[in-house]
């Protein structure tokens, strides 16, 4: 018996860990402070431009610098977690984040600021695929495991919404620096119910297999460079050269990348992780989804502000039906249905009921009512993406060995973080060309002709996003066919996921 499946019958025969649902609050509440804080800022982000004199050209460092280190360095962030043991990772990524928080907050000037949020990106991706990493092998039942990854999956999908109210009550009511400083009593705190609930998994010196640092330069800068490109693009256009050499040499790197993965013994990211259909699969759901999802956030919040008059606050309570939403279809409806039906028949439902949502939204008009038009479909696309975060998040890890957890899930939060990224600003790009376009030949100068040619290019980049969705259902319809084992749907026995573990294992 290989190491591996020793450790998996080991897992078993001990019973499941009565502190569990105690430990998925922790590594829960580590996920909300990751995903809420890309959108907390985004509220905060005028007052801090204000008061540290920001110029217009630099204030997008205070979003870029994170996205870039957190989306670069999360395959690196996985696999020193399954090196070193992701309890110490993820304790190491709360306390990281907590002092960056710190700094960000206390910050005196723009290079302050943008060098801190850097650092929350960079501990944020030690912590991130901890966190997943955590789960998976906290939870081995199957009926536990579904709703542990619904929770996980509906923090995921709802953490951004919750991020814009949090950013408007904090910036209406105190100032913009407690965006920051919130995150250090949370991770203060959960690093320390981390250390006394979560399960010791440290790897001792003599058992470690070396980092794989070609791979890790390979891939983060890759990730790097075309997340760069990406956020670049927003405001120096799509053919500029800058953002062009990124891009093909973001895509170069990457492709190099793959091409040593499968010549290195301890890979930095094993390429049958992707290779399986089933995760491959979950990632390309997970990371389009994103693409719309991130660049919804975008417009609603603009129409919503800038069109409807809505104040920061008010902007983010209309975010919380969709939020609501994403819960209840994660917790209520996905998780239940985890165990008794194909993983293909929640995706491809889920991302086509958020197709819908976004067809909704592609009427929209300066004088439309909130509740009879954004409403609607903010409800449609929350049930949709909850259907899809939840399985994709299970997917990501189930049949992974033990010592490969970190870099299955660095790669679901890569796709999310980068299609996020990539949906931001491929999709404000468009918006913004549509509006020019739309105003050549009328009068510039007159409000209602502005608001209603902003419209027009939110519609115009809503129907490109409900073309990506529509292209995500194609895609998970032909590529997820994993299928719940024979006891899953009764509880029956854990057995299935030890024995799939066991056969990766062994297949590694």
């Amino acid at each position: 018996m290989s190491s591996h499946q020793a450790a998996a019958a080991a897992a078993v025969d001990q019973g499941p860990d009565p502190r569990r649902w105690k430990a998925l609050a922790v590594i829960a509440v580590a996920q909300l402070m990751i995903v809420l804080d890309i959108t907390i800022v985004n509220i905060a982000l005028p007052s801090a431009q204000k008061d540290l004199g920001i110029s217009n050209g630099d204030r997008q460092w205070v979003i870029t610098a994170y996205t870039l280190a957190f989306g670069g360095l999360l395959l690196l962030g996985g696999r020193l977690g399954d090196l070193y043991g992701r309890k110490r990772t993820f304790v190491i990524g709360l306390l990281g984040f907590a002092g960056a928080s710190a700094l960000g907050g206390a910050a005196v000037g723009s290079v302050m600021l943008f060098a801190s949020r850097a650092l929350q990106g960079g501990f944020g991706a030690l912590l991130a695929p901890s966190a997943l990493g955590l789960l998976s092998t906290t939870f081995s039942d199957p009926r536990e495991r579904s709703t542990a990854f619904g929770i996980f999956g509906a923090i995921a999908g709802g953490g951004s919404a919750i991020g814009f109210i949090a950013g408007g009550v904090l910036t209406q009511y105190l100032n913009w620096r407690w965006c920051l400083f919130v995150n250090v009593p949370i991770a203060i705190g959960a690093a320390l119910a981390a250390v006394r609930l979560l399960k010791r998994d440290h790897i001792a010196k003599g058992t470690r297999v070396k980092l794989d640092l070609p791979g890790a330069f390979l891939g983060c800068g890759g990730l790097l460079a075309i997340v760069y490109g990406t956020s670049e693009a927003e405001h120096r256009g799509w053919a500029d050269s800058l953002v062009l050499g990124c891009l093909i040499g973001g895509a170069l790197l990457l492709v190099l990348f793959v091409l040593v993965e499968r010549r290195t013994a301890h890979a930095l990211l094993p390429i049958h992780i992707v290779a399986n259909r089933n995760r491959g699969g979950a990632a390309l759901s997970v990371g389009l989804a994103v693409v719309g999802l991130f660049g919804l956030f975008l417009f609603l919040t603009y129409y919503l502000q800038v069109i409807k008059g809505f104040s920061p606050l008010l902007t983010g309570v209309a975010f919380l039906p969709m939020t609501a939403a994403i819960i209840a279809s994660s917790t209520g409806l996905a998780a239940r249905l985890m165990t008794r039906v194909p993983s293909r028949n929640l995706i491809v439902p889920g991302l086509l009921l958020a197709a819908s949502g976004m067809a909704w939204l592609t009427q929209l008009k300066v004088s439309s009512p909130y509740a009879a038009s954004v409403l609607p479909a903010e409800i449609l696309l929350g049930v949709g993406m909850g259907m899809v975060f939840m399985p994709s998040m299970s997917l990501a890890t189930l049949g992974v060995a033990p010592n490969e957890t970190g870099a299955a899930a660095a790669t679901i939060n890569s796709a999310q973080q980068v299609g996020g990224s990539i949906g931001t600003a491929l999709l404000n790009t468009i918006a913004a060309s549509a509006t020019t376009a739309y105003l050549v030949g009328r009068n510039a100068g007159s409000q209602a002709v502005q608001n209603t040619a902003a419209v027009h290019g939110y519609v115009v980049a809503t129907t490109v996003a409900l073309g990506v969705l529509l292209f995500a259902a194609v895609l998970a319809f032909f590529m997820v066919d994993h299928r719940p084992a024979p006891g899953e749907a009764t509880g029956e026995s854990a057995d299935a996921s030890v024995h799939a573990l066991a056969e990766e294992a062994t297949g590694s």
